[in-house]
C-alpha cells in the first residue's frame, strides 16, 4: 500500500510539472528545434558526465575507507547499478539499491554504507546550492522555486550540522540515543536498533576529519561541474547561447527539484524548472523545452544502460533490486 501511495502521488506531480512545461506551448516547434539540432554534441557530453560518475565513484570510495576499501574498478558497477535503479525506480530506491548491491558484493554493512551515501547526498545538495547562489544576483527566481531553494538549504544545512556534531562525539550521540531509546521503545528493539545505529557511526567517520570534508566538498564540486559541462556541450546542439553561470543556476534548482517526490525518471520535475530557468534568461520557450528535453534523456539514458549491464553482468535481477529496501529492516534485524 505505501508503495503504491508513493506511486501515484509522484505521478501526480509529474503529470502537474508536465501540464506547466506543455500549457502555451507550440509544440510544431519544438519538433522543429527537435529535428534541426546537432546531436552529434551530445557525445562530447557523455564522455565527460562519466568522468563525473569516475569522480563519484572515488568519492564514495573514499568515504568508504574507513569501513574497507573497495578498488575503484569493483565500485564503479555498484555506482552505474545504483543511478540506474534512481531512474527507474520511484522515491530515489537507487540509494537502498547501492547498498544493497555493496552488502553482497563487498560484506560491508547497509547502515554502515547508507550513511555515507547519506553524507554524498547532503553534499550534493550544498553543492547545488553553491550553484544556485553563485548565478542568483543575477536573475529572480520564481515564487516555486524560491520555496524549494529556501526549504534544501534549510534542510541540506541542518543534516549537514546534525552529522557534523554526531560524528564530533559519537559517544554523546549513543548516549543521548540510548536515553531517547529507553523509554520509547521496547528492550527487543533497542537491542536492534542499538546496533543499527552502532554501525550508522561507523559510516560518519570520516566527517571527523576537516581535511576528510574540505576532500569530499571539493571532489562533489567537481562532479557537478562535470555535469554543468555536459549541460554547456548539449546546449551546443541547439540555437541559443547563454552564459555558463546560467547552466550552473540551471543544474543547481533542477536538482534540487528533483527531491521533490515525482514519478521515475523525474519527468516534470526535471523539467519545469530548466525551461524557466531558460525563459527567464531570454530563451524562447520552445527552444528551452527542446534543449532540456534533449538533455533530460541524455543525462538519463546513457548511466541508465550502463546500469541495466553491470547489472544484468553481475547476476542480478531488476525484481531482486526493487526489493531491495527490505534489505534496511534485514540490516537492523542484524
Amino acid at each position: 500500500m505505501g508503495k503504491r501511495w508513493q506511486f501515484w502521488l509522484g505521478l501526480l506531480v509529474s503529470l502537474f510539472f508536465m501540464w506547466l512545461v506543455l500549457r502555451k506551448m507550440e509544440l510544431p516547434r519544438v519538433w522543429a528545434e527537435l529535428r534541426t539540432a546537432q546531436y552529434l554534441w551530445i557525445i562530447p557530453g557523455v564522455l565527460v558526465y562519466f568522468c563525473g560518475v569516475w569522480a563519484r565513484t572515488w568519492r564514495w570510495h573514499y568515504l568508504l575507507r574507513p569501513l574497507r576499501p573497495v578498488p575503484l574498478p569493483r565500485l564503479f558497477p555498484v555506482v552505474c547499478i545504483g543511478y540506474m535503479g534512481n531512474n527507474i525506480l520511484p522515491a530515489r530506491a537507487g540509494e537502498l539499491i547501492r547498498g544493497y548491491v555493496l552488502k553482497r558484493r563487498e560484506h560491508i554493512s547497509f547502515s554502515a554504507s547508507f550513511a555515507t551515501i547519506i553524507i554524498e547526498r547532503v553534499f550534493d545538495g550544498l553543492v547545488m546550492l553553491l550553484f544556485v547562489f553563485v548565478a542568483l544576483p543575477f536573475t529572480p527566481l520564481p515564487s516555486v522555486l524560491r520555496i524549494i531553494v529556501i526549504v534544501s538549504s534549510l534542510l541540506f544545512g541542518g543534516a549537514l550540522l546534525v552529522f557534523f556534531v554526531i560524528a564530533a562525539s559519537p559517544e554523546r550521540a549513543r548516549a543521548v540515543y540510548d536515553f531517547i531509546g529507553r523509554r520509547f521503545l521496547p528492550e527487543a528493539l533497542l537491542k536492534r536498533t542499538q546496533a543499527l545505529f552502532d554501525r550508522f557511526l561507523t559510516g560518519l567517520h570520516s566527517l571527523r576529519s576537516v581535511r576528510n570534508v574540505l576532500m569530499i566538498f571539493a571532489t562533489s564540486v567537481i562532479i557537478w561541474l562535470a555535469e554543468t559541462v555536459k549541460y554547456w556541450f548539449v546546449m551546443h546542439a541547439f540555437t541559443f547561447t547563454v552564459p555558463f553561470y546560467v547552466l550552473m543556476l540551471m543544474n543547481g534548482v533542477v536538482n534540487l527539484a528533483t527531491t521533490v517526490p515525482s514519478s521515475p525518471g523525474y519527468v516534470g520535475t526535471f523539467d519545469w524548472p530548466g525551461i524557466v530557468i531558460l525563459n527567464s534568461f531570454g530563451v524562447a520557450k520552445e527552444v528551452a523545452t527542446a534543449y532540456t528535453l534533449v538533455l533530460h534523456a541524455a543525462l538519463w539514458f546513457p548511466i541508465t544502460a550502463l546500469g541495466a549491464f553491470y547489472m544484468m553482468r553481475q547476476h542480478f535481477s531488476l525484481r531482486e533490486l526493487g526489493s531491495a529496501q527490505r534489505s534496511e529492516v534485514a540490516e537492523a534485524a542484524g
